[in-house]
C-alpha cells in the first residue's frame, strides 16, 4: 500500500479489506446465482461506506475521492460485483447531496447512506450509450405539479432491486441542455422492469431495463433547476470512472494473491511451479503492472478532489489503464492455473468474467480515448 497515504487512510483501507475478506470473499460465488445479500449492504453502510463522500450532516463519511479508491480497491478482493454495486450507489447518493433541495436531502439522505434505501442510476438507453446526451426518455410538464415520464433504460444495475431511481430525462429540447434529473421510487404506478439480463459477468447484481410507461411524478422530484441533469450526470462520471477502476485493481489484486498462492503449491516435472523463472518473470510483471495502475488511479484521485484543471483527462486515463491493466493481470492469473483456473471451485474464472464489463461501462476505453487526447490538443 502506498506509504503516501495518511493513518486514517490506511486504516480506512484496512477496515475495508478486513470486510471483504470476512463478510464478501466466503460468498462471492453463492451470490451469483442467489444475488445481492441486502443484510450485508446494511452492514456496508452502518461502516459508513454508502455515502463515502456525502457530508456527515446527513449520515454520510465525508471522505474523499482517493478514499473512495481504497474502499473499493479492498472491497472487491472479496466481491467485485458487490463493490461495483456499492459505487453505483455511492454515485446517486452524491448528486442527491450535491445538487438536491434542503429537504430533498434531509429526506433521502440519512436512508442511503444506511443502506435502508438503495439506489440505481439510470442514464443509458437502448439507443444511446456513449452518446448519453442523445438519451430519449421524456418527462413532460402536467400542469404545474407533475411530470409524466416515458421511455426506458437499459443495463441498469439495481432494476427491480432498488428502492429508488435516479433518472436522466428530457424535459426541453434535443440539445444536452434538455435533460433533467428526476428521482422515481419504486412503486410508482407505471414504473416496470424488464426480464434480469443473463450476464457473463457481475451476474450477483440485478441488471435489467428499467420502463417508464405514463410513469407520473411530482415536480418535487426533480434534483435542481430543468436542463442541468447532464451537467451533474458528467460531473459524477469523473469519480464514477475512478470507482470502476479501482474495483477493477482489488479484483485483479485478488487474483493475483489466488495465482501466487496456486504456483507455490502446485508441483508440475518434479518442482513447484512458482521455481521456474517463467512463472517468476509474469508473476513479476503482474504485480510491477498492478503498482503501476495503483500509482495512477491514486494520482488521478487526488487531481479530482483537488479540482485540478486536467483532473477530467487523469480520471479517463486511469480508467483506461487500470481497467486494462485489471483485465490483463486476472487473465494471466487463470493461466497460471493451467486448466484449474477454467474451474469455478477455483473462482480465478469469476473474477476474469467479472472485469471484463469494467473496460466498457462509466464510457468505453475508446471513449476515455477520445477524452484523453481532446485534452491533450487543447493544449
Amino acid at each position: 500500500m502506498s506509504t503516501e497515504l495518511t493513518e486514517d487512510q490506511v486504516m480506512i483501507a484496512e477496515t475495508a479489506r478486513a470486510f471483504a475478506y470476512e463478510r464478501l470473499r466466503p460468498h462471492a460465488s453463492r451470490w451469483e446465482d442467489e444475488g445481492l445479500d441486502r443484510a450485508v449492504l446494511k452492514e456496508l453502510g452502518a461502516l459508513g461506506f454508502a455515502g463515502i463522500y456525502v457530508g456527515e450532516e446527513y449520515g454520510g463519511s465525508g471522505l474523499t475521492r482517493l478514499d473512495a479508491a481504497l474502499i473499493f480497491e479492498q472491497l472487491s478482493r472479496g466481491d467485485i460485483a458487490t463493490a461495483a454495486f456499492l459505487s453505483i450507489h455511492n454515485m446517486c447518493s452524491w448528486m442527491i447531496d450535491s445538487f438536491a433541495s434542503d429537504e430533498q436531502r434531509a429526506h433521502w439522505l440519512p436512508k442511503l447512506t444506511s443502506m435502508e434505501k438503495i439506489a440505481s442510476y439510470c442514464l443509458t438507453e437502448p439507443g444511446s450509450g456513449s452518446d448519453a446526451a442523445a438519451l430519449r426518455t421524456s418527462a413532460k410538464a402536467d400542469g404545474n405539479a407533475h411530470y409524466v415520464i416515458n421511455g426506458s433504460k437499459a443495463f441498469i444495475s439495481g432494476a427491480g432491486f432498488s428502492d429508488l431511481y435516479v433518472l436522466m430525462c428530457r424535459t426541453g429540447d434535443e440539445s444536452a441542455k434538455g435533460v433533467s434529473t428526476v428521482l422515481v421510487e419504486d412503486g410508482t404506478k407505471g414504473l416496470s422492469f424488464g426480464k434480469a439480463e443473463d450476464k457473463m459477468g457481475w451476474r450477483a447484481q440485478p441488471t435489467a431495463i428499467v420502463n417508464f410507461e405514463d410513469c407520473r411524478v411530482p415536480v418535487e422530484n426533480r434534483i435542481g433547476p430543468e436542463g442541468e441533469g447532464f451537467k451533474y450526470a458528467m460531473r459524477g462520471l469523473d469519480g464514477g470512472r475512478l470507482n470502476i477502476a479501482a474495483c477493477a485493481l482489488g479484483g485483479a489484486q485478488d487474483a493475483l494473491d489466488r495465482a501466487l498462492a496456486y504456483v507455490k503449491e502446485r508441483k508440475q516435472f518434479g518442482k513447484r511451479i512458482a521455481d521456474f523463472q517463467n512463472t517468476q518473470f509474469t508473476l513479476a510483471d503482474m504485480e510491477t503492472e498492478l503498482s503501476a495502475a495503483r500509482a495512477l488511479l491514486h494520482t488521478a484521485a487526488r487531481k479530482l478532489d483537488a479540482k485540478s484543471a486536467d483532473a477530467t483527462k487523469y480520471c479517463a486515463m486511469a480508467k483506461r489503464f487500470v481497467t486494462d491493466t485489471a483485465f490483463k493481470v486476472a487473465d494471466q492469473a487463470l493461466q497460471l492455473h493451467g486448466g484449474y483456473g477454467y474451474l469455478a471451485d477455483y473462482e480465478v474464472e469469476r473474477i476474469v468474467r467479472d472485469l471484463r464489463v469494467h473496460r466498457i461501462l462509466e464510457g468505453t476505453n475508446e471513449i476515455m480515448r477520445v477524452i484523453v487526447s481532446r485534452e491533450m490538443l487543447k493544449a
